[in-house]
């Protein structure tokens, strides 16, 4: 069980320090931020915390006082909650309101940091095993339990509660999902919280939970982990929501191609460059291909009979899109072999536009199309 709480503690710790570095990367151009050196001091308490914690598990004494890895874990706690609190502020709040409210937090921050050492000392947990904090039935030692879990579930509740209003007023998208991830973070929190609390009050009463005590430690990994990225997803957002669309282009661009290159195999003219393997310009590239296969089924239209359907159509769990996919497919394959043998079918498609297809939604229409060409794939190509 000591095993896995300092693993989690050692994977919290190492995200906090993985955040605090790539946040430093950016010292250069963002120091004079007021918001970004709260940011890098919340970073740096959030690391000292877990630090701490990792400590704590590996021996009893600190610096050569007992248990002062756990004072000093449990302070910078404290301490981190704040700033977390003010950071969240300094991103949606008001000038004024900012101002206001932090100073709150940081008054508060102090008397609880005050209290919880007095706490500490006055129950003599210098002279304590280390089993005593994970909860004791001594008034003092417990009572300084419960007033470090409120010190934690009370940000988690506050910030759970301006996550939303703030999330729906700003404009910014990547600081929108970063709230948004930051509103679970206060939630899986506040579990470690409440499953904290209930180790703390079965261990005073002498009851033994086993295996459910380690419950805590995973969820607060689980919250650290999840809090460094939401701190640092207004920066790395952005890049991140390009790299996605990227590849969810490549993949497009890629499945659209068998069904493109038998259609320019048929109708070269519908290129409007010679084909190329580069994806430089992938929103170009992907934008021509769409439309030279749109193209290239014009060139067909003489061909497709309407009275074809694909083998997907007959399957009654496939869906009513599927089956539009499938049927349509099998129509371009057929008329391929049609133009190279040149049969006219007699119920042709030579007029009108695509069937109920929008070609003006170019996301929607690359989604067709890519389900038309998978269909397509697993038909055959023409031959």
């Amino acid at each position: 069980m000591n095993t896995t709480r300092t693993l989690c503690f050692v994977i919290a710790a190492l995200s906090s320090y993985a955040a605090l570095i790539y946040r430093l990367s950016q010292a250069r151009r963002s120091w004079r931020d007021s918001a970004y050196r709260t940011l890098i001091a919340t970073l740096l308490l959030q690391c000292l915390t877990f630090t701490m914690g990792a400590v704590a598990m590996g021996g009893n004494s600190f610096l050569g006082v007992g248990n002062l890895a756990i004072l000093l874990m449990h302070l910078s706690a404290v301490a981190f909650c704040v700033s977390a609190q003010i950071i969240l502020l300094r991103w949606a709040a008001a000038e004024e309101e900012t101002v206001r409210k932090a100073r709150y937090w940081l008054v508060t921050g102090i008397v609880l940091d005050v209290l919880l050492t007095a706490l500490f000392f006055l129950a003599d947990g210098t002279g304590r095993p280390t089993s005593d904090f994970d909860g004791s039935s001594e008034p003092l030692l417990l009572t300084y339990l419960l007033v470090f879990i409120v010190s934690q579930a009370v940000p988690c509740v506050s910030i759970y509660r301006q996550c939303g209003p703030y999330a729906r007023m700003t404009g910014n998208a990547s600081l929108r999902q970063a709230l948004r991830l930051l509103s679970v973070t206060a939630v899986v929190l506040f579990l470690y919280c409440l499953a904290r609390t209930v180790n703390i009050l079965t261990a005073a009463g002498g009851v033994d939970i086993g295996a459910w005590k380690v419950a805590a430690s995973v969820f607060s990994a689980a919250g650290i982990v999840m809090l460094s990225l939401s701190l640092t997803m207004s920066s790395w957002g952005p890049s991140a929501t390009r790299l996605l669309d990227w590849s969810r282009s490549y993949r497009s661009y890629r499945a659209l191609y068998p069904l493109w290159r038998d259609l320019y195999e048929s109708s070269p003219d519908i290129a409007l460059e010679p084909p190329g393997a580069s994806v430089s310009d992938l929103d170009y590239r992907l934008h021509r291909r769409v439309v030279e296969i749109r193209d290239g089924w014009r060139d067909l239209r003489p061909y497709i009979d309407r009275t074809t359907h694909g083998a997907g159509a007959s399957d009654g769990e496939a869906s009513e899109e599927s089956r539009q996919a499938f049927t349509e497919a099998a129509q371009i394959k057929q008329a391929l072999l049609a133009k190279r043998n040149g049969t006219v079918p007699q119920d042709s498609k030579d007029e009108g536009e695509f069937d109920d297809r929008d070609t003006d939604n170019f996301t929607a229409e690359v989604a067709w199309l890519t389900k038309v060409a998978a269909a397509y794939s697993k038909l055959g190509t023409a031959s």
